[in-house]
């Protein structure tokens, strides 16, 4: 074999070695990398009232109660919210709530309740986090499902999410408080929320 030859076919080998070192350094970084869940900053539900197995009746009102946590990822300034919003065009069977997980799908979905809702009732609270930090709340507030939230295209949710908020001076002079919500995408977050059962 020429010289030239036996270096190309050295070369050639060496190669073809590295390529299944390579994707397996590739493998080995996807294993490395953490969960989102423990990348984003996370909200759960401790407990709530109602459960995701309770049901309720439309055009009553709702007593809820929601114990919950904030596990932060990063510095983050704003207002944590539980909140019931009516969707009359987003029905329980066209997300894939679980609050049980956290997953970026979960969050999106939330993304696209909280865009195409109104609210029914919510209780909020400035919030300052860091990494790692985990904080506990506990927010009560009454709800009231509209009449029409019983059948048809939409749907009810408690949802447990972060937002910006500005207070304003209404017209009567009592103080309210205008929250737009993280989009998840935007600040890392993993909001959380279930549908509501409601029956006629």
């Amino acid at each position: 074999m020429r010289e030239g030859t036996r270096i190309r076919a050295i070369r050639h080998g060496r190669l073809l070695a590295l390529i299944p070192a390579l994707g397996l350094l590739g493998v080995l970084a996807c294993l490395d990398e953490p969960e989102i869940d423990e990348r984003w900053t996370k909200l759960e539900f401790l407990s709530s009232t109602p459960a995701p197995t309770q049901s309720r009746s439309a055009g009553q009102p709702v007593n809820v109660s929601v114990k919950g946590r904030i596990t932060y990822r990063s510095i983050l300034t704003g207002f944590v919210v539980a909140e019931v919003r009516y969707s009359p065009t987003i029905s329980p069977a066209s997300v894939l709530l679980n609050s049980a997980e956290h997953t970026l799908e979960d969050a999106e979905d939330i993304d696209r309740i909280l865009a195409n809702s109104v609210t029914a009732g919510r209780a909020t609270r400035a919030v300052t986090g860091f990494d790692h930090l985990m904080q506990d709340f506990s927010l009560s507030f009454t709800a009231q499902v509209p009449a029409q939230a019983a059948g048809g295209t939409g749907g009810v949710y408690l949802l447990f999410y972060m937002a910006d908020g500005d207070e304003i001076e209404l017209g009567n002079g009592e103080d309210s408080l205008v929250v737009t919500p993280f989009v998840s995408t935007d600040k890392e977050v993993l909001h959380t929320g279930f549908a509501i059962n409601i029956t006629p």
